[in-house]
């Protein structure tokens, strides 16, 4: 019992900080920072992507925890709140176990891996890697429909801080900057998290509106016209 009070109280004081400090100053009702209420799994599985480290929940007391690699800077793991909607059994690159995610703008997962020295490091393209041992552990307890959190950093969408966003680029900080331009009016596209050519011209006219350089890149001064700003 006494485990399972820490690991709440963790997780409480972890939302009061986000609160209380305001970096986190935007999290709606439509963000992909929502609880997934429709889950009907006893287990919850939550990442913590800035110290590499998974912990596994039944019935909200943390009954495991194991190390893992996540995204490279340039490939990040996509922060928010997921659900597993797919497990199967690959080959021995992935483990030999996938469990997928419902993420709009790209394939993402938890799997094992064939470079077991880069668990514990941001190596990955995206996915979650795990020791094939211990995946093959998590693959049996959990099942579809699982929740998934993977917390980035202070900042919600933008994990530990902003970066310059060019075209190509995948996350959920294009999501929410999608999702803002779209409720401005200047993105007419479907919010996926992808910088594609639609929101290349959306992102276009909004520097033209707010007096901004015209340029393909999203950086500070975008971020702050759009009201974004990040507190200490």
């Amino acid at each position: 019992m006494k485990r399972r009070y820490i690991a709440l109280f963790i997780i409480i004081l972890m939302c009061i900080v986000v609160a209380v400090g305001g970096t986190l100053i935007f999290v709606r009702s439509d963000s992909v920072f929502k609880k997934d209420k429709n889950s009907s799994s006893r287990y919850y599985i939550f990442v913590d992507v800035t110290i590499n480290r998974l912990y596994l929940y039944k019935d909200n007391e943390l009954i495991k925890t194991y190390p893992i690699a996540s995204g490279r800077p340039n490939t990040p793991s996509p922060i928010g709140v997921w659900r597993i909607i797919s497990k199967d059994t690959w080959g021995e690159g992935f483990g030999g176990r996938w469990m997928g995610f419902n993420v709009p703008w790209g394939k993402y997962g938890i799997h094992g891996t064939s470079e077991p020295w880069s668990i514990g490091h941001d190596e990955s393209e995206g996915c979650i890697r795990m020791f094939n041992k211990d995946v093959r552990e998590l693959y049996k307890i959990v099942p579809i429909g699982t929740t998934v959190r993977i917390y980035g950093g202070p900042y919600g969408p933008f994990g530990e801080g902003f970066r310059i966003l060019r075209p190509g680029d995948r996350g959920a900080d294009v999501y929410e900057v999608q999702r803002l331009l779209k409720e401005k009016g200047y993105f007419k596209g479907y919010v996926n998290g992808i910088y594609g050519e639609d929101m290349k011209q959306a992102v276009f006219n909004f520097q033209r509106k707010n007096g901004l350089r015209i340029s393909n890149e999203i950086g500070y001064s975008f971020y702050e016209k759009l009201g974004i700003k990040l507190m200490d």
